[in-house]
């Protein structure tokens, strides 16, 4: 039978070790920037990282930085958009990217209350954003951190 209780620095220690081992190397791991955080979080929506993955890099040398993706044409980005479906999400991403340059002087926001008003950005994309950016204390919970929390504590 598995505790009730858990000792949270003895999991995180134990998380975190297992993570150094099998952690892949992944470039929107390895920055702050949110514009790039934001884009690979679109991307993987409803997407594995494999295919996904080629995506988020021809999006970055097209669309470098978050005024780039503002001044495409919609058709510009459906076209490099065309594979991953839903494709509401890349009409989001381009809106989302004009209310950024357009309200914020191309400058992401930096609260999750104001990630989540941006039209595209759920509790966990703003979750992800507001934390890994701007390191604000915020739990970026989806399906993968329900996965194994339900194998740590025997859930169905």
């Amino acid at each position: 039978m598995l505790p009730t209780t858990i000792d949270h620095t003895l999991f995180r220690k134990v998380l975190c070790a297992w993570y150094k081992v099998h952690q892949r190397y992944l470039p929107w791991r390895t920055t702050k920037d949110p514009y790039k955080i934001w884009l690979s979080e679109i991307i993987l929506q409803q997407t594995r990282v494999v295919q996904g993955l080629p995506y988020y890099e021809r999006f970055i040398a097209h669309y470098p930085s978050i005024v780039a993706l503002a001044n495409a044409t919609e058709q510009e980005i459906l076209r490099l958009w065309q594979g991953l479906g839903y494709y509401s999400r890349a009409r989001n991403l381009h809106h989302c990217a004009q209310t950024i340059v357009e309200k914020y002087k191309g400058v992401f926001p930096a609260s999750y209350r104001d990630l989540l008003a941006l039209k595209g950005i759920g509790p966990y994309t703003a979750a992800v954003i507001a934390a890994v950016s701007f390191k604000e204390v915020v739990a970026a919970v989806d399906g993968n951190v329900y996965r194994v929390l339900a194998r740590l504590f025997g859930l169905t």
